[in-house]
């Protein structure tokens, strides 16, 4: 008999103990190895958990006598789904992010059926590989620094070990990449490639698959659970050796990894928001440290933390200064809106740009972070909002549909005809969304083929990808979107990029709102103009000389960044300080409340005296979802002594099961 060590997903830090009796009739595969799932009973209920631990007799720490040890029910995999490295990361991230081990173990490993033969992802052809491109000096150099510090020597510092790729959009980065992830191939070892969205995904596969053939898997939410457990496979077996993929990807089973390579770097996406909140830039370094095996980044806006870093020398920078495909960087033009009396939202120097433009017979991008048809919904006469019933923030007015609509729980309804507090008829909406720009953008120009991509708009992955290769193919003439288009894309069409309110988002409560701001400006920005010269930008706001949109527009990106790491320091928040927010949700306002003035006192008991802690308070976003929300943010030199403040209280304390407690680790929003 033996005794399995096995991890379920659940709150709890530690393994449960099961038994097996080894059955002569069993198949030779199914037998227990580390890494496979076995399906259990826990309780009452059939559920399926990882082998840890394979031992011969029972572990001291087990609860139950001998006798009462339940069997397994069935071992369900042929294969271990992970090796040994991948449960150290797992033990690593429970221990940093405040996490259970079985938390951090089904947060990396994809679930799916028994056994699968589910394709992963499907390209129309197989493309002939391309021939590669002529490096520039710029790009040789680093290239050719990055590989050859590779070696023995090297290998004895971890900070050699990170890189990072900087330049302006356009500027070669990702053939820089694709460079060193041939010359790691070479040598038969494997490559992780992030990317922030699915969006990218599929145009980075494209290009690797054009550059190596069919040797890449691709990873993230677009995929079935079966579908990502047959990528894990591919993987597993090695008929895989580069991984594409958004966040999740940092956790393939390569099993010769050789480099890390993180797009867009600086994007917030690579954040998870769920437990365990990691972040997969930070876990990539803590990989690349523990293989001894180099990670390279690159942005054309790098996070605050990753140019601090780079000032300092713990990662290694190499510049790229030129457009490679015949363009150049477009002019930008700032439009102050106080200046122009518009009914709508388009300027009328951005109406010219755009009639212009089609005249060329180019392409233009409208950028707006904003979904629906008006912003919000309210009462001229009391200046009452329409709140969602739900959450404390504002409906936004859907036109296509006539409903009112939140986007953090999705509840809508009809709009009303009087004003629900004073009676007034004299109602209507204020803002602007895609929507609008929308319905505007086929006013002004009738003749155009207007495309509109949002969350709203596109609802499936491959809807995405294949409107974006419309437009890339010239089938549409102007593209509005959120987000999702502003970086990272490749459009050799364009010419013409308008911001329609760059102050979206601007005046956040929180800290990175400048950091964000300025980096949508400058990525949306940088679509224009790749491949020609003669791109342009307008950038629409009524704050044109607050300072993230002041130097985006004027291209300084030395001086915003010397600016902000400034501010950051008098205000001592990262990267001078570490944080751990911790959010405590309920049904409940007051059991919320109180539940986190008691966890307050027990921290403040663990927190040395060189560490701050802010609130009890509300969240910015009191409520989300019919969750009543206040938050704790402890803030310090160093995140250990706040990680075990935290910790204690995470295992040690026992609040009203009413209440919900998030821990995250390095907050990227504080909303």
């Amino acid at each position: 008999m033996k005794y399995l060590q096995i991890i379920l997903n659940l709150p709890i830090n530690q393994p449960f103990t099961y038994s097996y009796i080894p059955d002569q009739k069993e198949k030779e595969e199914l037998v227990p190895q580390i890494g496979k799932r076995a399906e259990i009973m826990f309780g009452n209920r059939k559920t399926t958990g990882f082998i840890v631990d394979i031992l011969d007799e029972v572990p001291p720490t087990c609860p139950v006598e001998k006798g009462k040890i339940r069997p397994i029910k069935r071992i369900l995999d042929k294969e271990p789904l992970f090796q040994k490295e991948l449960i150290e990361l797992a033990k690593w991230m429970s221990h940093y992010y405040l996490c259970t081990f079985g938390e951090a173990v089904f947060a990396m490993i994809p679930s799916g059926r028994r056994e699968t033969s589910a394709g992963g992802f499907n390209f129309e052809e197989d493309l002939e590989p391309k021939p590669k491109n002529q490096l520039s000096d710029e790009q040789l150099n680093a290239v050719n620094s990055i590989f050859n510090s590779i070696n023995e020597d090297s290998k004895q510092q971890n900070t050699s070990l990170f890189n990072y790729i900087y330049g302006p959009t356009g500027s070669g980065k990702t053939e820089v990449f694709l460079s060193l992830a041939e010359k790691v191939l070479e040598q038969g070892k494997g490559v992780i490639y992030l990317v922030p969205e699915i969006s990218l995904t599929g145009q980075v596969a494209k290009s690797i698959v054009e550059r190596f053939g069919n040797t890449a898997a691709v990873l993230h939410s677009g995929l079935t659970p079966s579908q990502k457990l047959a990528q894990w496979h591919k993987i597993l077996h090695k008929e895989a050796k580069v991984i594409v993929g958004a966040r999740s990807a940092i956790f393939a089973p390569v099993p010769d990894l050789g480099l890390i390579i993180i797009d867009e770097e600086h994007d917030g996406s690579y954040k998870s928001g769920t437990t365990p909140r990691y972040h997969a830039r930070q876990v990539a370094m803590h990989r690349a440290s523990q293989l001894k095996i180099p990670l390279i980044m690159g942005s054309a806006t790098p996070s605050v933390e990753a140019w601090f870093q780079m000032n300092r020398g713990t990662i290694k920078r190499y510049n790229l200064t030129k457009r490679l495909a015949g363009g150049e960087l477009p002019k930008v033009s700032c439009i102050n809106l106080t200046n122009f009396q518009t009914e709508g939202c388009i300027s009328k120097p951005l109406e010219d740009e755009i009639k212009a433009t089609l005249e060329n017979k180019k392409q233009a991008i409208l950028f707006l972070n904003r979904r629906g048809f008006t912003h919000f919904f309210s009462c001229n006469s009391c200046n009452y909002n329409i709140v969602c019933k739900n959450c404390s923030v504002q409906l936004t007015y859907h036109k296509n549909t006539n409903r009112l609509k939140c986007h953090y729980c999705g509840w809508s309804t009809t709009p009303p005809e009087s004003c629900p507090e004073c009676g007034s008829l004299d109602i209507g909406c204020s803002g602007f969304g895609t929507e609008y720009i929308e319905a505007e953008t086929k006013a002004k120009f009738p003749n155009a083929r207007v495309l509109r991509l949002d969350t709203d708009a596109v609802s499936k992955k491959e809807e995405l990808l294949q409107k974006l290769d419309d437009f890339k193919n010239n089938k549409y003439d102007i593209l509005l979107g959120t987000q999702m288009v502003a970086k990272g894309l490749n459009f050799p069409n364009l010419q013409l990029v308008g911001v329609i309110l760059a102050d979206a988002g601007l005046h956040m409560p929180d800290f990175r709102a400048s950091e964000r701001t300025f980096s949508l400006i400058t990525q949306v920005a940088g679509r224009a103009g790749r491949y020609f010269k003669g791109g342009k930008v307008i950038v629409q706001t009524y704050n044109p000389y607050c300072e993230p949109i002041l130097f985006a527009c004027e291209n300084r990106i030395f001086e915003y960044y010397e600016n902000e790491i400034n501010q950051r320091e008098f205000l001592a928040f990262p990267p001078f300080s570490r944080l751990i927010r911790l959010v405590f949700r309920s049904f409940d306002k007051k059991l919320a409340l109180e539940t986190a003035i008691a966890a307050a006192n027990i921290l403040k008991e663990k927190l040395p005296k060189d560490a701050e802690m802010l609130g009890p308070t509300e969240c910015p976003i009191e409520k989300i979802n019919s969750n009543w929300r206040y938050h704790i943010l402890l803030k310090g030199k160093s995140i250990v002594p706040l990680q075990d403040a935290a910790r204690n209280l995470l295992f040690n304390y026992t609040h009203n099961q009413n209440v919900y407690v998030e821990y995250d680790v390095d907050p990227t929003s504080l909303l």
